[in-house]
């Protein structure tokens, strides 16, 4: 199984916007008489993290680059981001974005979430942050070929730390066993997968040798193996990233897999053509602005920018693939 991100759309994509009786002008972008006058961006998780990072990002930029009149941000925290989902599932305010990616996809399975993303209609994917798999310094293992191997002879001895089950990190590890060549019926049984909430426990996990090898978003880990403290094997985007240049990608080692932990927004599932062109126009014009690029760099977040037809054909791609995944690794029946 592969997952692949498609490469960034064009974002000079010109969207007629459609005038309505509601609160929608015609947009002067960058400054002028904004097309949405106000937008309500709901953050599915509490403050801090890589969601509330990204919906507080979009609040500063869009009114700074005058595409909103205002935008507000509401932190709706709850299982792995289903509750926040759930409320976009009965929205009736067609100006509301909800920020959401690669994370909620699994949440949705795992906990048999009754609100699903197909209920809601796709603006676009924003970024996404590539995955490294670590192992402490002191460890046997040189390459990723030395932990699969001991994975497929041990098994369950083998423990690897990450992020919430079902989540990135989760997801990552299976797909790494599947494409070693082990059947997706010993995958459950041979994994023991360790599921922290964040990242400093399973960090610590890792310096203190309780753990055989440890997933996270490269950010996480790349300062400790910079140290000498952690050694990187693989990381798990299409090409080898700056912080660990030295580092091969999954592909590069012989494993057919491309994962990144993605970020994007979606907006509620009742709202008309014009309210989403309105709605995928604003955050469009601001993928393609100054202020936008400045926090990418700023944050060190990939540019994955995706809309329109593309990323409602990736969203459901991803969505299917994720499912097969969490089957074979046990989370989901």
């Amino acid at each position: 199984m592969r997952i692949i991100r498609s490469g960034a759309a064009p974002v000079g994509i010109v969207l007629a916007l459609a005038l309505t009786g509601c609160s929608m002008l015609e947009s002067g972008g960058g400054g002028g008489d904004a097309a949405i006058d106000e937008l309500s961006i709901v953050v599915p998780a509490g403050p801090g993290g890589g969601w509330d990072q990204t919906g507080r990002a979009m609040q500063a930029d869009l009114q700074e680059e005058g595409l909103v009149g205002s935008a507000t941000v509401t932190n709706v925290d709850g299982a792995g981001g289903t509750v926040g989902l759930a409320k976009i599932a009965t929205e009736t305010d067609p100006n509301t974005l909800l920020v959401m990616g690669l994370v909620m996809v699994g949440a949705v399975e795992t906990n048999e979430a009754q609100a699903r993303i197909e209920q809601t209609t796709p603006i676009a994917r924003l970024t996404e942050e590539q995955e490294v798999i670590v192992v402490p310094a002191e460890s046997d293992y040189q390459t990723i070929d030395d932990l699969v191997d001991d994975i497929n002879e041990n098994g369950k001895e083998v423990a690897i730390t990450g992020g919430s089950a079902g989540g990135t990190d989760h997801i990552l590890a299976g797909m790494l066993l599947q494409a070693s060549g082990m059947p997706s019926g010993n995958i459950a049984s041979s994994l023991n997968y360790i599921a922290y909430s964040g990242g400093g426990e399973s960090l610590a996990a890792l310096l203190g040798n309780n753990v055989s090898a440890g997933i996270s978003g490269v950010s996480e880990y790349a300062e400790q193996v910079q140290a000498g403290k952690l050694r990187a094997l693989a990381v798990s985007g299409a090409e080898r990233v700056d912080a660990l240049p030295d580092t091969p990608t999954l592909t590069e080692a012989g494993y057919d897999v491309v994962l990144t932990n993605w970020r994007g927004v979606v907006a509620p599932g009742s709202i008309d053509d014009a309210e989403k062109e309105a709605l995928t126009s604003a955050v469009t014009e601001l993928a393609e602005s100054d202020a936008w690029q400045a926090t990418l760099e700023e944050k060190a977040w990939d540019d994955a920018f995706l809309a329109g037809d593309e990323f409602d054909t990736y969203l459901d791609g991803n969505i299917a693939e994720i499912q097969t995944v969490l089957k074979d690794i046990g989370l989901v029946r």
